[in-house]
């Protein structure tokens, strides 16, 4: 339900927001520059999958994304 995907995406944002996760999101922005890299999952529905929430966050970051 929209609600449910709400609280998943409010939840996984506060996870990726400790320090020791932002640090990491932050190299693999930079790495993004140089390198290429994918993340892959098994959801059916990108819109509803972590993955959507991950790009939104690596890009805020300056990723590089294809």
């Amino acid at each position: 339900t929209p609600a449910r995907w709400a609280g998943f995406v409010r939840r996984y944002r506060s996870e990726m927001s400790e320090p020791a996760v932002s640090q990491t999101l932050d190299v693999l922005a930079a790495l993004s520059k140089t390198t290429d890299f994918a993340v892959g999952c098994y959801c059916e529905d990108e819109a509803h999958c972590h993955r959507s929430v991950l790009r939104e966050l690596l890009a805020q970051r300056g990723a590089s994304i294809a």
